[in-house]
């Protein structure tokens, strides 16, 4: 059977359906697709699909996000690729929109995860499996939220994703919604992913510093250099899944956020 669907781009694909060699090239959203049931449909993934692990292992790699072996793709004869705006280069996808179906997924906040996860379902016949994760979801970030305010946590917070330039994460990314839904407020007013300089983040005064493990894998080593940096500031690292990661990983990000919160009461 023939259907249509629109994507978070607002372009229209037809796919066979439901589909049976999907290639996935976002991390978090294979995650999902595992997750929802698909071991047999997913014939392909990226390099960074590392979850869950025996699945990572047993399917084949089509390269990186930003660099998609187009060629192992045809080979793989996908009749559904899905990806992300901000994950997958815009070359790499209009390359493949030529020959193969591409659902493209385009996340700010929580609720477009939540959304995601239910149009990604209705795409590979999962909706009862998708409605039970964004039940979880759902019922976990409210817990958090009222958590943070119970418990007063309310503190300007930079949260570095590089280093050498150091960048963080801005306003109008996943990660801020997330750091907002747990009582904090992000330090930096721009826009999506800037670079700054040392002194001009010890000037913003931040009371918190997270330290992200990726996509710049921060190690304890780098604790003491922000501390010095910023003496005003806690100094933390943290997983980066859980506050990057839209999938059914975000289910997990629940008990990990609540232990953060404690942290920092």
């Amino acid at each position: 059977m023939r259907r249509q669907f629109t994507d978070q781009l607002d372009q229209t694909i037809t796919i066979n359906y439901p589909p049976k060699r999907i290639i996935s090239v976002v991390p978090s959203q294979t995650e999902l697709l595992f997750e929802l049931g698909l071991n047999e449909e997913v014939v392909g993934l990226t390099k960074f699909c590392i979850h869950p692990q025996q699945q990572f292992k047993s399917k084949t790699k089509v390269g990186g996000t930003k660099k998609l072996n187009i060629e192992l793709i045809r080979s793989l004869k996908p009749d559904l690729i899905i990806g992300n705006k901000e994950e997958n280069t815009k070359e790499d996808i209009e390359l493949l929109q030529k020959e193969f179906p591409v659902w493209m997924s385009d996340i700010f906040t929580l609720e477009d995860a939540m959304q995601t996860i239910t149009q990604i379902a209705e795409l590979v016949d999962r909706q009862p499996e998708a409605a039970y994760l964004n039940y979880l979801i759902n019922a976990g970030f409210t817990d958090l939220q009222t958590l943070a305010l119970e418990q007063g946590i309310d503190k300007t917070v930079a949260y570095l994703i590089w280093k050498g330039p150091y960048m963080l994460a801005g306003r109008n990314t996943f990660i801020n919604d997330i750091l907002v839904k747990n009582g904090l407020t992000n330090i930096i007013k721009a826009d999506r992913y800037p670079e700054i300089e040392l002194e001009e983040l010890a000037a913003l005064k931040p009371e918190l510093v997270l330290l992200s493990s990726e996509p710049y894998p921060f190690r304890e080593k780098h604790i003491e250099e922000l501390k010095t940096a910023i003496p005003g500031a806690k100094v933390m690292l943290v997983d980066g899944e859980m506050f990057s990661w839209y999938g059914s990983r975000l289910v997990k990000a629940v008990q990990y956020l609540f232990q953060l919160q404690k942290e920092l009461k």
